[in-house]
């Protein structure tokens, strides 16, 4: 009992301590939102293809892609199947098909010529310049 008595303020003294090193700080700077510098680009998806198929954007900005078609849509990096080209395997992939009227964002934050398809219809394609 005695140990008890002893450990529990010092638990709370050590929970205190933690709360004040890593807890919120005061400042006296006023501290500025950081701003969302890309511009955002649609392209929808319907049973054609995408639309458009060629898009040049800038480093930063976002491309939201939309299906528009009742059918389903999976919009990913090439190369069909693996989803490698842009920055990795699975980074520019929606992970799954799209239902109409569903959306797909992706900011590309690196420069290049990046082309992709629709995973479900791998004849597909599309490619995005990012300058």
């Amino acid at each position: 009992m005695n140990r008890l008595i002893f450990t529990l303020p010092l638990i709370f003294v050590v929970f205190l301590a933690g709360c004040a090193a890593y807890g919120p700080k005061e400042t006296t700077e006023t501290e500025t939102p950081t701003a969302i510098t890309g511009a955002e680009k649609i392209v929808e998806i319907t049973s054609t293809g995408f639309s458009p198929n060629l898009l040049t954007i800038n480093v930063g900005d976002k491309v939201v892609f939309v299906n528009r078609d009742n059918a389903p849509h999976w919009p990913a990096s090439d190369v069909h199947p693996t989803h490698c080209e842009y920055k990795g395997c699975g980074v520019f992939d929606a992970r799954r098909g799209m239902a109409q009227g569903e959306s797909y964002p992706m900011v590309f934050d690196l420069a290049g010529n990046w082309r992709y398809h629709d995973h479900l219809n791998p004849g597909m394609t599309g490619n995005i310049i990012v300058q």
